[in-house]
């Protein structure tokens, strides 16, 4: 298995493609070429954990043998930054570890998942320096969802404390800007689209890692099996998404995220395509900071679902964003 050293020493390469680029190897490097066939970017295999693609691009066979070999995942994002295909470095050959996967059905594990979720939500409202009444007693509903998690039954009580939460804290976090609440894939405002596009890069970052252990990420253990869903990215993404949304806020701020980036179709937002490779390498940038926090978070998440005492020991990340 991969070392935190290792992994720390990998990159992660970015491609926001435009027409007539190809993505092809030479002496065991990527090359990216332009339609002029003149090289614009190059790295060498040994050194790559994956490439993100946005868009259309044209890739060789013979890359898709050296990710094989030298052990690195091709992710495939359309436009509007949705993943669509993803050739991974898997270890497939790990049968006993989806054997526990599979195995597995309790409650445990999720409800110490989304706790972890809930205090590193709360650790980022902490940080207001103006603390209304408004402010403390949303913190103190809060307070109250997370000690629900306790009495929780079944997944969809769990499932329903996390959202009541989370309404609460975006109302809260995001009370300086112009929006209808979080409403996923809607993308129905600025902030809403924001959110989509870093979710996603977060999750195909997060995809990659676990295929790294030959996690079958079609199972999860709070988001159950559901037809297409990589559940288990599903699940992993939830303690680390403050990573986005703190970045989403801080950039609005900052005047890096702006309204006329957008345009509006029928009501919904959809960054510029030119503003695209600008927006993601900000959220991409921000991911990898913490990145060295999500590999030991789930190295330590396989070593406890092989043993067998994931209920007891599921890792916990108190993300400091």
């Amino acid at each position: 298995m991969m070392s935190v050293n290792d992994f720390n020493s990998k990159q992660i390469l970015l491609l926001i493609t435009k027409e007539g680029q190809k993505l092809s190897f030479k002496n065991e490097n990527v090359i990216i070429t332009d339609s002029n066939n003149t090289i614009i970017h190059q790295s060498t295999c040994y050194r790559l954990f994956a490439i993100f693609i946005v868009g259309h691009i044209t890739i060789t066979s013979g890359l898709i043998q050296r990710a094989k070999k030298f052990g690195f995942s091709i992710a495939f994002l359309t436009s509007s930054f949705r993943l669509y295909q993803l050739i991974s470095s898997t270890a497939e050959a790990n049968v006993l570890l989806r054997q526990k996967q599979y195995q597995y059905e309790n409650l445990g594990a999720a409800k110490i998942l989304i706790s972890n979720k809930i205090d590193n939500q709360r650790r980022l409202l902490m940080q207001y320096r103006d603390k209304d009444d408004d402010y403390k007693i949303a913190i103190s509903n809060i307070d109250l969802g997370r000690e629900k998690l306790n009495d929780a039954t079944s997944i969809q009580s769990i499932m329903g404390i996390e959202g009541s939460v989370s309404r609460i804290y975006f109302r809260l976090y995001f009370n300086n800007v112009i929006w209808h609440g979080r409403k996923p894939r809607i993308k129905n405002d600025m902030v809403n689209t924001l959110l989509d596009i870093g979710y996603t890069i977060l999750f195909s970052f997060l995809d990659c890692v676990l295929a790294v252990y030959g996690f079958d990420r079609y199972c999860g253990i709070l988001h159950r099996q559901f037809y297409m869903r990589k559940s288990l990215v599903c699940d992993i993404i939830e303690p680390f998404r403050v990573i986005i949304d703190k970045q989403v806020k801080k950039s609005i701020n900052l005047g890096q995220f702006k309204e006329k980036d957008f345009n509006v179709y029928d009501g919904s937002w959809c960054l510029k395509y030119e503003k695209s490779s600008e927006y993601s390498a900000i959220f991409l940038k921000a991911i990898l900071e913490y990145k060295e926090e999500m590999f030991l978070y789930v190295r330590e998440f396989y070593r406890v679902m092989l043993k067998g005492d994931i209920d007891e020991k599921m890792p916990y990340c108190n993300l400091e964003v």
